[in-house]
């Protein structure tokens, strides 16, 4: 590549200009070099500038054995960085990006440095992840030439980048620095200039409400970890990402949130500080909510809160025989499940047309594993023998465990466990599916509160590996041990938590779902910007928008609103915006219309 692409803007950029070349800054030069631009790259000492040659030299060579750079790329690539120890060789540059240590104090002294040595037109731009933006471009004599321009780590690698506006910055210069940054290959979301932006600010609470989480002792690390890995399809849990990032820069980050915006949510939680103090870092000093093999390793190794292997659970109950209540998309993915696992199951629908709708259900789902050469004829006979269809609760009688699989509507429940208990032998486990109802409140309905439990399957039942096993304070501990081990036996990651709103997944999602909907209505930024932003700077297989559409805005209010009942904490309240779109019928994909509009797709 002999010249930069520049973008068709007024504003024409040829040299750009690096200050800072740590991990991040190193990063950003070698983007803007990889497309033809003149970098200057400046440290603060000969060692800095040292550093900085050897990050570069490390990222180009692994594109390199990588295939993705050749030796010739890289060595131009390489040549096009010019290095100094003086922020005066920046005076030719049309774009600076500031990537210094996140010091206030710092970055004000090279922002007001910079502003007496750059053009009258140049751009000032910082990398900070959290600080105020407003603040740094005071120190400059022109505020409306100054911009957030936060990318993610590895810069390289990561499309994302998030454009911050102040109150003064100047539309041209958004303009500009956006085809810029579309001309990287990358993807520029414009949000306002409040510390967290939009990735931090919705990702940090819901990190800190997962170390509050474990905190409590709601539940073990491994299970808050897994419960979002299987059942949001999130890269990484909460703790294991909070141990990568780091819990020092996590704390950081949060600290900084809650002071400018003084939301609840974004109060560091005491452990994080505890831990910081401790310094028990994370990986980088191999040790955090995980012990690593040494600092800096990514591999976890066995410590005292390690759950032992001889701890493995047990079917303490005999479980021959399943019941399920229900003939839904649900009910029939359960009955599938167990019917698979090899286990004789007994399903009750309201009619027998639905009962029969079970069935075709499974057949077709069968059909389409044998069209895709996943399962055979013989597999398929083999289920559908184990699976029989009944419309009265009284065969349930033989049954050595029920799940419920009905309405989300507690009067509902609490009568069907009056029948169960009325109807199932003695020692039968009686276990409900419900997201967000009170399990006790079902239990203490029956005779036998100490067999029942909450199964919470994921949807659909037949694909989610995640089941999450609610104990209430009655459940006998053998009945819990009983349904996690027959959660492996039928192939599924089980997870336990007490009997609280929410659970394990639904308490962390929804809450972070309604602060992306409360950003929307303060139109910080676009509903298009926030999920491109948690998709691709925070790898989540959906953004938040996008999600809330195909959960259904009914389906979480009520869920968002059963969270608030319980914590009444302000922070759960649901945004106005979500209620308003649920009254006027806006429910998601099931209506064409939600945070979109799919009617024409």
């Amino acid at each position: 590549m002999t010249a930069p692409e520049t973008p068709d803007t007024a504003r024409t950029f040829t040299t750009i200009g690096v200050v800072g070349l740590g991990t991040m800054g190193a990063g950003i030069a070698e983007v803007f070099a990889r497309h033809g631009y003149a970098v200057v790259g400046v440290e603060k000492d000969d060692e800095g500038v040292a550093r900085g040659r050897r990050h570069l030299e490390a990222s180009t060579g692994r594109a390199v054995a990588r295939e993705k750079l050749t030796q010739s790329e890289a060595d131009e690539l390489l040549g096009r960085i010019t290095f100094s120890t003086s922020l005066k060789d920046l005076a030719e540059a049309d774009l600076v990006v500031e990537a210094v240590v996140e010091s206030m104090e710092a970055k004000v002294a090279i922002f007001r440095d910079l502003d007496a040595i750059v053009a009258a037109d140049a751009i000032l731009a910082t990398n900070t992840s959290s600080l105020s933006v407003t603040e740094l471009s005071t120190a400059t004599s022109a505020p409306g030439r100054v911009v957030g321009i936060h990318f993610f780590n590895p810069a390289p690698v990561q499309r994302l980048v998030e454009v911050v506006r102040t109150v003064v910055t100047e539309p041209g210069v958004l303009d500009d620095v956006q085809a810029l940054l579309g001309s990287l290959g990358k993807s520029p979301v414009v949000c306002g200039d409040k510390a967290g932006f939009i990735a931090n600010t919705l990702l940090f609470g819901y990190l800190n409400h997962a170390a509050s989480m474990f905190e409590q002792r709601y539940a073990s690390r491994e299970d808050i970890d897994a419960a979002m890995r299987f059942g949001c399809g999130y890269p990484m849990g909460p703790l294991a990402l909070l141990d990568l990032i780091g819990l020092d820069t996590a704390y950081e980050i949060l600290e900084t949130m809650y002071r400018q915006g003084r939301d609840r949510l974004h109060a560091p939680t005491p452990i994080l500080k505890q831990m910081v103090t401790a310094g028990l870092l994370g990986r980088k000093t191999g040790r955090g909510f995980y012990t690593y093999e040494q600092p800096d390793s990514p591999v976890v190794v066995d410590d005292a809160a390690t759950p032992s292997a001889d701890a493995a659970p047990a079917l303490r109950h005999d479980i021959s025989q399943v019941g399920v209540v229900g003939t839904g998309t649900m009910a029939s993915g359960i009955v599938e499940v167990f019917a698979k696992a090899g286990y004789d199951v007994l399903y009750v629908g309201r009619s027998a047309e639905k009962v029969e709708g079970v069935r075709a259900m499974i057949t077709k789902n069968f059909d389409k594993q044998i069209q895709r050469g996943r399962a055979t004829e013989e597999q398929k006979t083999d289920v559908l023998g184990r699976v029989t269809g009944t419309t009265s609760l009284d065969d349930l009688g033989t049954v050595d465990l029920v799940v419920e699989a009905i309405a989300e509507d507690l009067a509902i429940k609490t009568t069907l466990f009056e029948n169960l208990d009325e109807i199932c032998k003695p020692g039968a486990i009686l276990a409900t599916t419900t997201s967000s109802l009170p399990i006790i409140a079902m239990a203490k309905v029956t005779s036998r509160p100490q067999d029942v439990i909450g199964m919470h399957f994921f949807n659909p039942a037949t694909v989610m590996k995640l089941v999450e096993v609610v104990s209430t304070v009655s459940t006998d501990d053998a009945v819990t041990e009983t349904v996690r081990a027959l959660c492996a036996k039928v192939g599924k990651v089980a997870v336990s938590c007490t009997d609280r709103a929410g659970f394990i997944v639904n308490a962390l999602l929804f809450p972070y779902l309604n602060d992306a909907v409360k950003m929307l209505e303060a139109h910080y930024a676009s509903a298009d910007d926030i999920d491109t932003a948690m998709k691709q700077g925070c790898a989540l297989p959906m953004g938040p928008f996008e999600l809330l559409d195909v959960v259904g805005n009914d389906v979480s209010l009520a869920i968002q609103r059963e969270l608030y009942l319980e914590f009444r904490e302000p922070g759960f309240a649901p945004a106005p915006l979500l209620e308003h779109l649920v009254t006027a019928g806006y429910l998601g994909r099931k209506t064409k219309r939600g945070f979109r509009d799919y009617s024409a797709r």
